[in-house]
């Protein structure tokens, strides 16, 4: 499949017609070696801009169909000097590759007043889609010295997280399982850690995240809520450098350098442990069964001046009992491991102005409960990915657009808990095709409509999903929009009645019609002035055949599976300022989401068979504020966040129940306990508010910058409830006042 996915490819880029006077190449950090994306390149002829384009995230640029003349070639990025050069570009020569490494300008940088985009700002979101840079995470403040995305995403208004615990994350009313998380093209199923400040790749190797909260376009597919699109750095070309970091919450290491000399090859890897268990838990002095790894390295090269080349693997184990000890409903102890490695190859043809792309990667993922020699249920997912992307240049709109073939093998062990659901082994395959045009109709305008057409050969089901993005800038203001139909083929088991639940199986649909949802999201964003902006996005969401646990009165797990419907309408609204030194943003997220679905038993508790209800992650309301500055070279950051009360199962009480199978003595059978309802999630649970600080302080050492930090967690110590225990009806609380002090160290 491999190899006919890269024939196609060729075959395709064959047939386009040559394109003569190109000019292309890379543009990077003289240091370091890597890319830098946003850089505007352009040729001036006669005082007058002839071409111009801005770099991708791999610092790519390329400017078609040029005319033969002479130019000066322009090339500026806020924070670098400005490289200038003169092109003679001639009528014969069809392909011009010039590569360009800039060099930091000190003194622009000390003069900088207004913090730009690589900072953090807003200017990045566009109708659902936002670049995260590491910039805008460090500011969040966090337990351990070394930032994480998890805080940031944990700001943005349509993301909940609905505990400290669990590694689970919800996005503008979807589930956990209905999100792609991918690390270099490479799958990552459960992407948060058990504690879930943390997620499976630290911020150390990361260059840039891409959330596509919705509307996301049709190069990606097999999950209806959102994109989690994230790309390590290549590590340093020129030389070593190291770091490593100590607090009560994490150990981490990272390294990475020159493998060559040249820098033509590099790498970077890192190591992170928890100490939460023992050294967290003994500063409060309460129990934090948590235990977790991650591994990460990566080989990147320019084996010649027309390919780059690279390839990831990662490593995590999390470990733990979410929700802590309980007495009779303490929960049962979950582990899980991810897996996965990728080879990525970026090619650019002779003499076409195309780049084209080739992924391949293999993911696992597996996850166990109860105690490792008498294992309650298990599941494992593996999945075989190979896919080649094509970006297709010219001066009026680019064409996006690519292969992509999957294999992927589901087992699982459920120990009869799932009564209609039949998990042992199942393999499903995927093949499919996607393009999306972007046509440039003026300056600051353009619209970019787009198909992907997703195949299922072992199930015989073909998916059409037609997408659209929007952008227009009048003056200060930018207006968006994107729409799209996504399908989601795989779904993930669970049962969301009880928070502590994070056991997951992964299936393919079962029985009935695959589940749908239909995007439409409205932007906005507008400067304000210097340093000051709004931004706001408008979002509706249809879900239709999802799959979700049958309603039962038995206190066990069950995932007896049932359809249902759902609906989510929201509002995200963002002010952000600023200016140097002072960096302060709030968001606010008001959001509905309500699920539909039918259950015949149901007739004999509420006297109908469909019922409508809120979601366990149906958070109506939350803020975000967050403010940071530089004093006397130390930086301090302050985070506080609220959120309304999510809903919970209400009990009236239990009664006790006796199958009548045969011949049962009932004054020696004890039956099991069953729980009697309100209607399903018919609570509210308290609301919830926190306030996080942290000050950091950083020195230098010879050829060391040490970093010391002093941070606290829940600074007033509001006792936030996690969950109440559907089948006990126990009561317990997110983490308590943490006070943590780190240091980190980076050696150059």
């Amino acid at each position: 499949m491999r190899r006919i996915c890269i024939l196609l490819v060729f075959a395709i880029c064959s047939a386009l017609p040559a394109v003569s006077q190109v000019l292309r190449g890379f543009v990077t950090e003289v240091i370091s070696g890597e890319p830098l994306e946003g850089v505007n390149v352009a040729l001036f002829g006669e005082g007058e801009i002839s071409f111009g384009a801005a770099t991708d995230s791999d610092g790519f640029y390329l400017l078609p169909r040029l005319t033969p003349g002479q130019y000066v070639l322009r090339t500026s990025y806020v924070g670098y000097v400005t490289y200038v050069d003169s092109l003679d570009i001639g009528p014969g020569q069809e392909i011009y590759q010039l590569d360009i490494a800039l060099e930091e300008d000190e003194f622009q940088l000390q003069q900088l007043t207004i913090v730009d985009n690589a900072g953090g700002s807003t200017t990045f979101l566009s109708a659902g889609t936002e670049r995260i840079t590491p910039a805008a995470i460090e500011r969040v403040p966090m337990p351990d010295i070394t930032a994480d995305l998890s805080a940031y995403l944990a700001t943005l208004p349509g993301v909940v997280l609905v505990g400290d615990q669990g590694g689970q994350f919800y996005v503008r009313g979807g589930e956990p399982t209905q999100n792609l998380v991918l690390l270099d093209g490479m799958l990552i199923y459960q992407p948060f850690h058990i504690l879930s400040y943390y997620t499976a790749f630290p911020t150390e190797v990361l260059r840039s995240v891409d959330l596509h909260a919705g509307g996301f376009g049709p190069q990606f597919g097999g999950r209806i809520s959102s994109v989690v699109d994230a790309w390590s750095r290549n590590g340093n070309s020129s030389q070593f450098a190291a770091s490593g970091s100590v607090s009560p919450f994490l150990v981490g290491t990272h390294v990475e350098g020159p493998i060559v000399p040249g820098g033509r090859f590099t790498m970077i890897a890192s190591a992170r442990q928890s100490v939460v268990e023992d050294a967290a838990a003994n500063v409060i002095g309460q129990d934090i069964p948590l235990l977790f790894h991650d591994l990460f390295a990566k080989i990147h090269g320019r084996p010649n001046q027309h390919g780059r080349v690279s390839v990831s693997g990662i490593k995590t184990y999390d470990r733990g009992r979410v929700g802590g000890t309980r007495g009779i409903g303490a929960p049962d102890e979950v582990r899980w491991w991810n897996d996965a490695v990728g080879g990525r190859y970026l090619f650019l043809p002779g003499n076409l102005p195309i780049l084209a792309e080739f992924l391949m990667s293999w993911s696992g993922h597996t996850m166990q409960l109860g105690p490792s020699e008498d294992l309650i249920r298990t599941s494992s997912t593996s999945r075989i990915n190979m896919e080649a992307n094509v970006t297709h240049y010219s001066p009026r709109g680019d064409l996006h657009w690519g292969l992509f073939a999957r294999s992927l093998t589901l087992k699982s062990e459920l120990g009869g808990l799932y009564q209609n659901l039949d998990l042992k082994t199942e393999y499903v395959t995927e093949a499919g095709i996607y393009a999306a045009p972007e046509f440039k109709l003026s300056s600051g305008t353009s619209i970019s409509p787009g198909l992907r057409i997703h195949h299922f050969p072992s199930k015989s089901r073909l998916l059409f999903e037609p997408r659209l993005r929007a952008k227009t800038v009048l003056g200060n203001n930018e207006l968006s929009a994107a729409a799209g139909l996504y399908h989601q083929e795989l779904v993930g088991i669970n049962d969301r009645r009880d928070a502590a639940s994070v056991f997951t199986a992964w299936t393919a649909v079962p029985v009935g019609d695959i589940p749908r949802a239909l995007h439409i999201i409205m932007g906005y964003r507008r400067a304000l002035a210097e340093g000051m902006t709004v931004v706001t996005d408008v979002y509706y969401k249809r879900m239709r055949n999802l799959y979700i646990a049958e309603w039962t009165a038995r206190p066990r797990l069950t995932t007896k599976l049932q359809q249902a419907d759902g609906r989510v309408l929201g509002l995200d609204l963002r002010f952000e300022y600023s200016r140097a030194p002072y960096y302060a943003y709030i968001n606010y997220g008001l959001a509905t989401t309500e699920y539909e679905a039918m259950q015949s038993e149901l007739v004999h508790w509420f006297n109908e068979v469909i019922y409508k209800f809120r979601p366990a992650h149906d958070r109506r309301h939350q803020i975000n504020a967050m403010f940071s500055t530089s004093i006397y070279g130390f930086d301090i950051s302050l985070r506080w966040q609220f959120g309304s009360g999510r809903p919970f199962n209400r009990a009236y009480g239990f009664d006790g129940f006796l199958l009548m199978d045969g011949s049962v003595n009932v004054f020696t059978e004890a039956g099991e306990r069953r729980v009697i309802y309100e209607r399903p999630f018919n609570g509210v649970l308290p609301a919830y508010h926190r306030l996080d600080a942290s000050v950091n302080r950083a020195f230098q050492i010879g050829f060391s910058r040490v970093t010391l930090q002093a941070s606290v967690i829940n600074v007033y110590d509001r006792a936030n409830v996690f969950y109440l225990d559907v089948f006990t009806l126990e009561r317990s609380d997110q983490l308590p006042l943490i006070p943590s002090v780190g240091i980190k160290v980076d050696l150059q």
